[in-house]
């Protein structure tokens, strides 16, 4: 396992708002998590250059009814690199969040994913229908969008070449740039702090396991598993599905959002104003309130 340093750097800090540190062993290597609170279990995923973060706000909300499992994926802004030879195509990726529950032993529970931690949210209830008992998809791809979505959608091919990804993200050293439309500009409608945008941002610049985990999900990402999985959705989960969704959102149509809950089982819609895809960043506090309503 990767030793972590002993002390934060700008780019391994964790809010202590998620709770306490854990390992799970998956088929690709260990993953943290985190665990905070008492109560029907919330499980969060993030995206590509996020991590466990992202949701730091809306589990202080949660946290006083729910137990709250928060993710760090090897997404590309974690801090333990994969084994070597780990499988990070969109399959293996919502494979290793099946294989995350299954190893905590984690039944009947409430799974939420943001931007393609909800393509790969989709990908592991497929994996496993009976263990997520309710779906939570909030600004994410859907059967019939593009994965990635644009403007990102030039990323895989970029990835094939860890140099070249690396010099791609070395712009994210600086702050400014992280706010235009090529990075999070489109995904993130209000400033969030240095130490949360440096731990989504330079992992990948810093560290060169996390670069090569990044190159292989984003190198691997293609639509076709997303939309089969949601199609498989479509046909087979009874579960309720809420689609917590902001008008504003430049990224995944609203009008996705509306198709795909009336063609599911149970799918439900929230609308969450003043807001763009990273909601856990934009309206914290809006999104607990529809989660917890939700899940209760």
């Amino acid at each position: 396992m990767a030793a972590l340093p002993t002390q934060p750097t700008e780019h391994s800090w964790r809010s202590p708002l998620l709770g306490e540190l854990d390992h799970v062993s998956t088929d690709q290597g260990q993953m943290q998590y985190f665990r905070r609170g008492e109560g029907p279990v919330l499980v969060f995923c993030h995206g590509w250059l996020a991590n466990a973060n992202l949701w730091r706000n809306v589990v202080e909300e949660l946290a006083a009814c729910f137990t709250c499992i928060t993710f760090d994926l090897p997404l590309g802004a974690h801090r333990l690199a994969m084994d070597p030879d780990s499988d990070l195509t969109p399959t293996s990726c919502g494979a290793l969040i099946s294989t995350a529950l299954a190893g905590l032993d984690l039944q009947q529970v409430t799974l939420v994913g943001n931007d393609s931690g909800g393509a790969y949210s989709q990908i592991a209830v497929e994996c496993d229908l009976d263990r997520v008992a309710r779906l939570v998809l909030n600004s994410c791809e859907t059967p019939w969008g593009k994965f990635p979505p644009a403007p990102f959608d030039g990323l895989p091919e970029i990835a094939k070449d860890p140099a070249a990804l690396a010099q791609l993200f070395g712009a994210l050293r600086d702050r400014a740039i992280r706010l235009t439309p090529p990075a999070f500009g489109l995904l993130i409608k209000h400033p969030i702090e240095d130490l949360v945008s440096d731990s989504y941002a330079l992992p990948c610049v810093c560290d060169p396991g996390i670069l090569l985990d990044a190159s292989k999900v984003i190198s691997t990402a293609s639509s076709p598993p997303v939309h089969d999985a949601g199609q498989r959705l479509i046909a087979d989960y009874r579960g309720p599905v809420l689609f917590a969704w902001s008008p504003e959102d430049q990224v995944f149509p609203p009008a996705e959002a509306e198709r795909y809950a009336a063609a599911l089982h149970d799918g439900r819609v929230a609308w969450i104003d003043d807001a763009y895809s990273f909601t856990p960043e934009d309206q914290p506090q809006r999104l607990a309130e529809e989660i917890g309503r939700f899940a209760m």
